[in-house]
This record gives structure tokens, C-alpha cells and sequence, in this order.
């Protein structure tokens, strides 16, 4: 696959999350304990940009997916799409706002994310009808076909049912749902993880292309930071609830500058440094139950640890070039 063209920074960026939080109460604890699962997130991703967001399992991911696609209500901080606060209603009523269909999601498990008693044709048209209220059969057809070509779904597979396809094959039936409605913005969630090796390939590589046909943008969320670098311009990096470092993609996998982003570069399996020593991360995660607020969520696992990282929450802040990081030492 060939790397994507850089994008043009926008005056206005199409998505701005400001401040986000989503906090859940623990049952069968006293009053006011609180899961953080996102906590005080800034994001952005502009016209045309590809961003990846990556970090291990329970970094809180999955929760900003479902928070910028508006599934779930944050508990705190605001969602900005072209300017526009879509923070503002529930999100019981923003599933009826024309601005749902500006946000598109393809989930992580093709199989599960459709409706088994709709075929293809019925699961390509429902947001037609949902987000778009169109009625004209004529006019859903055309719209329904056209998603299909673009994913290279043959048209004599527009009348299956999602068990009469293959694994490659629902997983176009997924992007054309997203896409029929032209959104703005596609969530990717880890969406070839549960493909087979060379069906993946195929499938990023229809990503990437969709992405310079189209000019969406796209939030690209994987464990794979191989094809984050490959597809995306700019990163994101989670770590319980927090983001710890942000940067373009060549410069933040060539000099990573938050110890935990060191790590994650340095367990991608490379036969070339098979002898060197690597970043080991000792220690247990930090509870994301409550946390403290003057500690470093980090520093419990982190090789450079002070005490510093105890008393004080190191703050996002710039090292120039684009680059960003919360680590006191970065």
C-alpha cells in the first residue's frame, strides 16, 4: 500500500473534542466512586486528516469511539463538528439530528455489527432512510449500488444474507453502510481485527483508497501500529483515560518522547532489533477507579519515575513541530 497524501491544515477543524469525560458509577461502592474511563481528552482531526489512536486494552478508546460518534453522552467537555456543538442535545436525540449522518462508524466485528435477517441490500439502505429520510425507491437503489461498487461488492451479492458471505466480504458490506450516507467523518474501530491476515490487507488497502477518492476524514483506531503509521498522518496515544502523547506519525515513531509511547514502539516485532535491549515496563497499571488527580497516571509503571510524578499531574504540553506530550522528562 502506498502512504496517503498530507492533508492541508483547516482553519476550522472538522471534529474538535474539548475537555471530554466519561465517568461511571461503580456499583457496590460508596457514593461518588467513579470509574474515569476518558478524562479531560482534547482531540481534533481536521479536514481530509487520517488520525490513529492507539494504546493497550482499557486506555479508554472504545469509550472515546462511542463518545465521538455520539452512542453514549459524555459527562463533561464538548464535541465541535465544522464549529458546531453537537454536545448540546442528548444523544437519544441526536440520533434524529441531520447531523448523525456527518458521523459514520465501522465497528470492529463485521458479523456482529449486522442485522442477520437483513440482506446486504436492506443493510446498505437503512441509514438511507434513518439518517437521510429518503423514501424514493429509485433513488435508495442508485444510493445503495453505488456504496457497493465503491467497496467492490459484486452487485449479485446485494441480496445475501451477512451468513452467506465471507469474512472479507461483510467487512465491505460494513464500509458501504457507513459511506452510503457521504459522512464527513469515519470512525474506524479496529476494523480488521477480526479478519484473516491477507483479507486485512485488502481491506486497508480499500481504506486508504476510499479516503483519497471521498475525502473523508477518519479516526483510525487499532492495536497494530504498523498500520497506523502506514495509513495515518498523525497519532494519538491513550493510556487510562488520558492522552499522553500526540505528533505526527514519522516524527513520533522516530522519536517518541512519553516513556509509555517508547514502549508500545518498542514491542513492534522487528527481526532488525532482535538483540537490542528494549523498554521494559515493570510494575501494575494505576487503578482507573478514582484516581488521584496529582498523580501521573503513568508513574507506577514508568523506568523514570520521580517524585515529581506523584505530586504533580504532568499537563499535554508542546516540544514543537506538532508534537505534544504529558511527561515531566519529555
Amino acid at each position: 500500500m502506498t502512504a496517503l497524501p498530507e492533508y492541508a491544515a483547516h482553519p476550522t477543524p472538522l471534529l474538535d473534542a474539548q475537555r471530554l469525560s466519561k465517568l461511571y458509577p461503580v456499583k457496590g461502592s460508596a457514593k461518588g466512586t467513579l470509574l474515569h474511563a476518558v478524562d479531560d481528552v482534547d482531540l481534533r482531526i481536521g479536514a481530509g486528516e487520517c488520525v490513529g489512536l492507539v494504546g493497550e486494552s482499557g486506555c479508554g478508546k472504545s469509550t472515546m469511539v462511542r463518545l465521538l460518534a455520539r452512542l453514549i453522552d459524555p459527562t463533561s467537555g464538548q464535541i465541535l463538528m465544522g464549529g458546531k456543538d453537537i454536545t448540546g442535545m442528548t444523544q437519544a436525540k441526536f440520533v434524529a439530528s441531520p447531523d448523525r449522518g456527518r458521523i459514520q462508524v465501522v465497528f470492529q466485528d463485521p458479523t456482529e455489527s449486522l442485522n442477520p435477517s437483513f440482506r446486504v441490500f436492506q443493510a446498505i439502505a437503512d441509514p438511507l432512510r434513518r439518517l437521510l429520510r429518503l423514501s424514493d425507491a429509485d433513488e435508495i437503489a442508485t444510493r445503495v449500488n453505488r456504496a457497493a461498487t465503491l467497496v467492490g461488492l459484486p452487485r449479485e451479492l446485494v441480496q445475501r444474507y451477512p451468513h452467506q458471505l465471507s469474512g472479507g466480504q461483510r467487512a465491505r458490506v460494513g464500509i458501504a453502510r457507513a459511506i452510503v450516507v457521504e459522512p464527513e467523518l469515519l470512525i474506524l474501530d479496529e476494523p480488521t481485527s477480526a479478519l484473516d491476515v491477507s483479507v486485512q490487507a485488502v481491506i486497508l488497502r480499500l481504506l486508504a483508497d476510499l479516503r483519497a477518492r471521498l475525502g473523508m476524514s477518519y479516526l483510525f483506531v487499532s492495536h497494530d501500529l504498523n498500520v497506523v503509521r502506514l495509513l495515518c498522518s498523525r497519532v494519538v496515544v491513550m493510556y487510562l483515560g488520558k492522552v499522553v502523547e500526540v505528533g505526527p506519525v514519522e516524527q513520533l515513531f522516530a522519536n517518541p518522547r512519553h516513556p509509555y509511547t517508547q514502549a508500545l514502539i518498542a514491542s513492534i516485532p522487528d527481526p532488525a532489533r532482535r538483540r537490542e535491549a528494549r523498554p521494559r515496563l515493570d510494575g501494575s497499571p494505576s487503578s482507573p477507579i478514582s484516581p488521584d488527580p496529582n498523580v501521573c497516571r503513568f508513574q507506577s509503571r514508568c523506568p523514570r519515575a520521580a517524585a515529581e510524578c506523584v505530586t504533580t499531574m504532568p499537563a499535554l504540553r508542546d516540544l514543537g513541530g506538532g508534537q505534544s506530550a504529558a511527561c515531566h522528562f519529555a
